[in-house]
Order: C-alpha cells, then structure tokens, then sequence
C-alpha cells in the first residue's frame, strides 16, 4: 500500500484518534493546530496556524496528498463557524494548491438534516437544517464539492466516548429532561468508530462523495437515557421537551458499513457500558 502524506486540519481528540491509526498503517501524519502541544512523542509532525488568519497558512510542508478537515470553531456562533469551516476551508486549500493534493475529507455533521419524525435518514435525504452550524457546514459541503481534488463529506452523529461524559454527569445531578410523551430519536457514534471511519474513508479506492458516520442502532432518547440511568444507578430522568434544533429521526449507516467499514459499538448502550467498565 502506498505511504499518503496527511495533513489533518484541527487536529483535536478526534484528529488525535485518526491520526494513530493512519501513523499505524504506515502514512505521514501532520496535524494543523492554534496552539500545538508544547511535546510530542507520537511521530506526527506538528504545525501552528489559524485556519481563519490566511498569512499563518504560509510554509506548510509540500507533497500533501490527503487533507482531513476537522476544525472546532473557538466560538459556538455564526460567525466563528462562516470563519472556521467556509472560509477556513478556503483559505487553506488556497495555502496547499492543488499539485498534489488528491483527497480532501471534510468531517461535518447530521446537523445538515432537519425535522423527520422519526422516520430513516440516509445519504439520498435532503437536507434542511435547522440552525445557523447545519447551515454553514452545508455550504462548505458543496463549496468543497465544487473544487479540483477528490472529496468525501462524512456527516458524524452525536459523538461520545473517553472524555466525553457530560450526559452522564448531568444524569447523576438530575439535570437532564427527557421527552416521554412525544418519543424523540437520538443518534451516536463512539469517538473511536468515528476516528475508524474517517481512516477507513480515506484508503477507499473509489470513495462515494458523502457517508453518514454513525452506528448501528439509533435509539429513542429516552430509552437510552434510562439505560444510562440504571448502569450509573440514578433516578429516571423526569419527562420534558426534545433538544431543541435537533429533529427526531434515525440516521442509516448502511453506506458506511457498505464501503467495509465496521463498528466496533454498534450500540451506544454497549458503548457507554465499556467506557463506565461494566
């Protein structure tokens, strides 16, 4: 297999858990951050620059053959995300041309779909977002499409894993409202799977434009939020409203899974189940 040189664009937890697994098979990794950490021990190749400030883009590494998009915007508002993924996006493919960039994997979000009752959600769905991060992940989505090199959109649901344990915590403090009466389906994917299906992605031979990152089973909220609630033995969370801004509906990976790509926690139950050591 041929060695790609990856430059990962936002290189957070997730960025962390994509760039192992592409160092494990052998390829070049560089990880584009604000604030690189200060020591390394990894083998990748560490990078500062600020997506949305183009002159700190001068002087990245030639030969780049693949570029992972997966920035967090500093600021959950409409202008940090325009800033972060439309005009990031733009001002750093600008930076890297495109002699030999071959493959750009933009790591967006099912925020992009809207309001479905419930009813399967695929690829093929159009989308109808709801909120102005929906939105503007849409429009780097088709700005993207529109550019020279090979791209792949990868939509995740609801991440969770090591270091992500805010449900459960506000589980333990009686924080959280759960939607009874009116059912509300929830969708997630394990930090790690995500990190796999972006590698996965990558060494596809003849990549489809857009896949769904998500697991296997989706999950009425509250079933799941009582299931948490019994593996940590706390009270039921109390009937409430749904999330707002997030529509009810059950996100299909039968794509994903098509492409070869294999779960480790098709269940967010199980999932939550190994992170608490059960």
């Amino acid at each position: 297999m041929v060695s790609e040189r990856v430059l990962l664009a936002g290189c957070g937890d997730l960025g962390l858990r994509v760039a192992q697994r592409l160092r494990a098979r052998g390829d070049e990794v560089w990880a584009l951050r604000r604030q690189p950490p200060a020591s390394d021990d990894s083998g990748m190749h560490w990078l500062r620059g600020d997506l949305t400030q183009p002159m700190s883009l001068r002087g990245l590494p030639a030969g780049i053959t693949q570029l992972v998009y997966l920035p967090t915007p500093d600021r959950r508002d409409a202008a940090a995300y325009r800033a972060t993924f439309v005009d990031g996006l733009r001002h750093l493919l600008d930076a890297l041309g495109h002699d030999s960039l071959q493959r750009v994997l933009l790591v967006s979000s099912s925020a992009v779909y809207g309001e479905h009752g419930g009813d399967w959600v695929d690829e093929d769905t159009p989308p109808a977002p709801p909120g102005f991060n929906g939105a503007l992940l849409l429009e780097a989505e088709q700005w993207l499409a529109t550019q020279a090199s090979t791209s792949i959109v990868l939509r995740l649901a609801g991440l969770y894993g090591p270091g992500r344990m805010q449900l459960l915590e506000r589980l333990r403090a009686g924080q959280v409202a759960v939607p009874r009466t009116h059912p509300h389906w929830a969708n997630r994917i394990h930090v790690d799977d995500a990190a796999a299906a972006v590698a996965q992605l990558l060494q596809l031979a003849d990549p489809l434009p857009l896949y769904l990152g998500v697991d296997s089973t989706p999950l009425l909220l509250d079933v799941l939020y009582d299931h948490l609630a019994g593996l940590i033995g706390v009270p039921l969370a109390a009937d409430g409203p749904a999330p707002a801004g997030i529509g009810s509906k059950r996100l299909s990976n039968a794509r994903l899974r098509a492409s070869g790509f294999v779960p480790q926690w098709p269940d967010a139950r199980e999932g939550y189940a190994a992170l608490l050591d059960i």
